[in-house]
């Protein structure tokens, strides 16, 4: 059994939900009323990402795309 290392994205959307998403694996995304149950819902989502994967024959790459940050940045137009 191989482990992987995953970097998760999670932001709230305007509605309250909590939305995740694993730029590493494409397509790997969910959403949870709390940021418990996005947690949850992420890991199922990643498993189900990499058995795909796995049965597919691709590589996984965990460290690809690297996320290097995150900024507010205020614009005035």
């Amino acid at each position: 059994m191989n482990t992987y290392r995953f970097q998760v994205v999670i932001e709230q959307d305007e509605d309250g939900f909590f939305v995740a998403d694993v730029p590493a694996l494409r397509g790997c995304h969910t959403q949870g009323r709390t940021y418990e149950e996005v947690m949850e819902n992420i890991r199922e989502v990643i498993l189900l990402c990499v058995q795909e994967m796995r049965e597919d024959g691709m590589e996984i790459n965990p460290n690809f795309p690297e996320v290097i940050g995150i900024k507010t940045l205020e614009v005035a137009v």
